[in-house]
């Protein structure tokens, strides 16, 4: 789909430049060369931003933050898989997938999504069908609840000059609920259908077997540390609880100032925007401080991994941001947009934003491209840049969750999986609609 879509844009920005004349054609030339130069300094000015964060994220790792949100998970997801004995390795899979996906960490969610596949494909007692637990997992894997902030949009935002990189992360949060609690009504209204029962005639894809993974990624830190004398271990908890009251203390008050002088809306909302990053900071170094992790190696470990990912993606983001700049400068986007305008405006939503939400559920390094062109179009820090932004952590890359994951349990009918993943779509559109309007206007 993705391959088609590149096409069409390239193809037509051609096609559409041949009939505006040579004017057109040399801007359409020079669209080339430009957007992929940007392409390359947005990716040198995101790698900063993703190393520190990212190295941020590998100390709640390395303290075991995981490990407590995936207990705080065991009883939802019991009663979301009763079909799944609690003691089976399907279960703990799962768990950790959430509890990873729920920190924002989705390379570290993938090995435990396709553990999960695979061992509920050993419960599966429709062979080629996915089952009930199955197409729910897929569901809450493609629209995600991503309680910490969206670490790649917020270094692309960075990166654009943005002058608050994090102003999308509450709108983005308030969206992915909106997603995930879609996806499973969804799941559970049109599992009722008839059309979407097992189909009992089908035996699968003999060369498309379950895949056989190991039951856990090795720990990040293997060894254990040595017992604490419970000296040390009183100093920690003093430090601890003393700069959480500290901090308490003065966003109390600085929301008790506000909520006198604006009232209660303007003072939750400007609370969040004030806050929300400096708690995070804190909160993941106390913690880290808490669990005696050794911060600073930890750091530099998970910054070398933002690296690797930079490295990655630098190739995705080039080809994908030079198709859309052709397009752009040859006036068919423009035009696309005046169609599509008069309609998508009277709901509160820019046409100019359609091609992230069209693109967002196919590819991760497509819609990065794509945000990186409206910024450079719109600005990051205009409405619809804030709107783009928190569209593309709104939901996951829905079609490549569900061809890895259904192709890892050997799965050739997904039933219902595929329409619930979108109407998870839909809904983060909606709630990344309405929550960008309530918090930018």
């Amino acid at each position: 789909m993705l391959n088609a879509i590149w096409l069409v844009l390239a193809a037509g920005a051609i096609v559409v430049a041949a009939y505006g004349g040579p004017d057109v054609l040399r801007a359409v030339s020079d669209a080339i060369f430009a957007s992929a130069k940007s392409a390359v300094q947005l990716v040198i000015g995101l790698i900063g931003v993703m190393v520190f964060f990212l190295g941020l994220m590998r100390i709640a790792f390395d303290a075991g933050l995981r490990d407590v949100i995936a207990r705080r998970l065991t009883p939802i997801t019991r009663r979301l898989f009763p079909q799944v004995p609690p003691d089976h390795p399907a279960m703990s899979a799962m768990i950790m997938n959430m509890a990873s996906n729920v920190l924002g960490m989705g390379n570290a969610a993938t090995p435990f999504g396709l553990k999960a596949m695979s061992e509920l494909a050993k419960l599966n007692h429709h062979s080629g069908s996915a089952s009930n637990a199955m197409v729910l997992f897929l569901a809450i894997n493609a629209s995600a609840i991503t309680l910490l902030p969206p670490l790649g949009t917020v270094g692309v935002r960075a990166a654009a000059n943005s002058s608050d990189p994090w102003a999308i992360w509450m709108p983005t949060l308030f969206a992915t609920i909106c997603s995930t609690l879609a996806a499973v009504l969804a799941y559970a209204l049109l599992g009722r259908l008839p059309v979407f029962r097992h189909r009992e005639e089908l035996t699968g894809d003999p060369s498309a077997q379950p895949i056989e993974l190991p039951d856990e990624p090795p720990a990040l830190h293997p060894e254990t540390p040595a017992p604490e004398a419970p000296g040390p271990r009183l100093l920690r908890s003093a430090v601890v609880w003393g700069v959480l009251l500290w901090l308490l203390f003065f966003v109390g008050s600085g929301f008790a100032e506000t909520f006198r002088a604006e009232g209660a809306v303007d003072a939750i909302r400007s609370t969040l925007q004030v806050w929300a990053l400096p708690l995070l900071l804190i909160a993941v170094l106390l913690y880290g401080f808490a669990k005696r992790v050794r911060i600073y190696d930890s750091m530099v470990a998970g910054g070398r991994d933002a690296l690797a990912v930079a490295q990655t993606i630098v190739p995705y983001l080039v080809v994908i941001l030079v198709a859309v700049a052709m397009f752009r400068a040859s006036g068919a986007l423009d035009f696309v947009i005046g169609l599509i305008d008069p309609v998508t405006s009277r709901i509160g939503v820019p046409a100019e934003v359609l091609p992230m939400a069209l693109i967002r559920p196919l590819s991760g390094s497509g819609a990065l491209g794509v945000m990186g062109e409206i910024f450079q179009a719109h600005g990051p820090d205009s409405f619809i840049g804030l709107l783009t932004s928190t569209l593309m952590g709104s939901t996951e890359t829905t079609f490549y969750i569900l061809a890895v994951y259904l192709g890892a349990a050997g799965v050739v009918d997904g039933r219902h999986a595929l329409l619930a993943c979108l109407a998870g779509d839909l809904a983060g559109f909606v709630g990344a609609v309405a929550s960008c309007h309530f918090f930018f206007g």
